[in-house]
């Protein structure tokens, strides 16, 4: 599907999939509408300073399908989406609202598994959900359920943490294998069946991040690679920050499985959405610190260097492949997987 394509007077499921169109319809409907310096910052939350002090705002939507899957469900989804956007602006996450859609017919024995489990991803990730709102529609008019969660956080250092940050030289550390998510989510929907089973890598990530900063507080950004996979972030950095990235194929962590089942459903793992993964740009003489301390937890244990940030190409990411050639990775235009989160 071409950008042509999506210049249309229709919402298509392409502006949900956190690529172009995604971009096309923030800088084109809601910004002009709504714009102001904290939203115009194009991060994964809004840094506020109230009383003297730092905070983070996020808020994010879950309509994934299948509602559970290898791995998670939508419930405990959303708690970790929540937490980790808030996180991923270097603030200390504490506070959650809820925000339910159901369908009349909808189980309730599932409905309680949902809630248990958000209740469970509070927990781990040290929040508490402390508002809420309930609506129901007709039966038709939604899919059994769709969740809303906005989070506060607050920043307990100095380090000022954003996408325009990204610097020539930096390297960029990400905690483990990306595809994960996007994959389970799709075997479950498709009924595909693996020898051994690929489960979302849905996790909060806001212990790591604190130890992070803690550790090296020179980190210019932290990004997590969602809807849109690796691919979209990496576009959004090198667009925000002016700058060029390359990566390299090979630094990647993959699972083959996830590779193998990308080749046979003719996707690429770039663009598959991550839900419990980070990226973390960071001056290169520091990065080796950023693996070794990401090392020390379950979720980063498969941490690993993948690229660097450039003065050549601005806005543009490349990748070194395995047999040494480049190629461009472009934004996404359309949408690999919908309703993946």
């Amino acid at each position: 599907m071409s950008i042509q394509d999506l210049k249309t007077d229709k919402i298509l499921l392409a502006h949900g999939s956190g690529g172009r169109p995604s971009a096309e319809l923030f800088q084109q409907v809601f910004l002009p509408q709504f714009k102001n310096p904290f939203l115009a910052e194009a991060h994964d939350g809004a840094i506020l300073e109230i009383g003297g002090q730092r905070f983070a705002f996020s808020t994010d939507s879950y309509v994934v399908k299948p509602h559970f899957f290898p791995g998670g469900n939508i419930g405990d989804l959303a708690v970790n989406g929540t937490v980790n956007d808030i996180a991923m602006c270097g603030a200390r996450p504490l506070y959650l609202s809820a925000g339910f859609i159901l369908e009349e017919g909808f189980d309730m024995a599932e409905l309680k598994t949902i809630v248990e489990s958000m209740r469970l991803a509070a927990e781990k990730a040290g929040v508490l959900l402390v508002t809420g709102d309930t609506k129901v529609v007709e039966r038709g008019s939604a899919d059994g359920i769709f969740i809303n969660t906005a989070g506060i956080g607050q920043l307990e250092h100095d380090i000022f943490i954003s996408p325009k940050n990204a610097a020539e030289g930096d390297a960029i550390v990400i905690n483990g294998r990306i595809g994960d998510h996007g994959i389970a989510v799709m075997s479950k929907r498709e009924g595909i069946e693996f020898e051994s089973d690929i489960v979302s890598d849905s996790a909060s990530l806001n212990r790591l991040v604190e130890s992070i900063l803690q550790a090296v507080p020179s980190v210019h950004l932290l990004r997590d690679p969602t809807r849109g996979g690796v691919a979209a972030t990496l576009n959004e950095i090198a667009e925000a920050a002016d700058v060029g990235i390359e990566i390299e194929e090979s630094q990647i962590p993959i699972d083959p499985q996830v590779v193998a089942v990308s080749d046979m459903l003719g996707l690429d793992p770039l663009y598959i959405a991550n839900e419990g993964k980070m990226m973390v740009f960071v001056p290169a003489n520091e990065a080796e610190h950023v693996v070794t301390e990401m090392r020390k937890y379950p979720e980063g244990a498969e941490a690993a260097i993948i690229g660097s940030v450039t003065a050549e190409h601005p806005k543009r990411v490349v990748m070194r492949t395995r047999i040494g050639t480049k190629r461009i990775v472009d934004m996404p235009s359309g949408e690999q997987l919908p309703r993946i989160c």
